[in-house]
């Protein structure tokens, strides 16, 4: 079985039925990411130039045909420049300014009909108004993540095209923190269940999966 297969445990994620409040043994400390700001936007933008390299096949024959555009699966999006401005009448409140550097894959057709890709770089300059925490020891981070798609372009000078995409952007105010949450304590594991039968291991000693200790306060 899993969390989900056949397991009616009730100390196992998933919606909660009745009470919420029923079951709650503990108050956790953990360190998380803690979201004070975020929003998104979305915008089509056109005359885009994306200069290319890296084609593979190597050496295409030229001209070549656009096909399409978008973020380079396993690159990340990177984030630079950042410019916080607080405002004077609200200084909890901030013009947040940054770069983008989106990685992203070109594919064409050259002028053999040979279908390729190549390599490009899209930079986006972006400013959004955001609450930005007073600073502390816990320092506040701005983090971006972004999506580019096109489908619309042209092949307007050597290894370049000039193209229109969609680009969305989500941005957060984060910081690492030490959250106390109520806590329903340590979920249930489950048994794995497999395809085939599998043998258990003989006179193994069980390790518990979470550590335990007694708490008691110092005098």
């Amino acid at each position: 079985m899993s969390f989900y297969i056949n397991n009616t445990n009730p100390n196992r994620p998933g919606p909660i039925c009745g009470n919420g409040l029923n079951g709650i043994c503990e108050k956790v400390l953990i360190e998380t990411t803690k979201v004070f700001d975020a929003c998104v936007s979305q915008s089509t933008e056109s005359g885009i130039i994306l200069p290319v390299s890296n084609f593979n096949p190597a050496s295409p024959a030229l001209p070549l045909t656009y096909i399409s555009a978008q973020n380079t699966t396993g690159s990340s999006v990177t984030i630079s420049d950042i410019t916080i401005d607080r405002i004077e009448q609200t200084p909890n409140y901030a013009n947040v300014s940054f770069t983008l550097t989106i990685p992203v894959t070109v594919t064409y057709r050259d002028n053999n009909g040979v279908i390729g890709t190549g390599t490009s770089t899209l930079l986006i300059a972006k400013s959004v108004v955001l609450f930005v925490p007073q600073p502390s020891l816990s320092p506040v981070n701005i983090t971006a993540n972004a999506l580019f798609t096109s489908s619309v372009g042209a092949y307007t000078s050597e290894n370049t095209f000039t193209v229109t995409g969609c680009i969305q952007v989500l941005v957060k105010v984060t910081s690492v923190v030490d959250l106390l949450v109520p806590s329903y304590g340590y979920p249930v594991i489950p048994p794995c269940q497999a395809p085939e039968p599998t043998n258990a291991c003989p006179g193994f000693n069980n390790v518990p999966l979470y550590p335990t200790a007694t708490m008691s306060r110092m005098q």
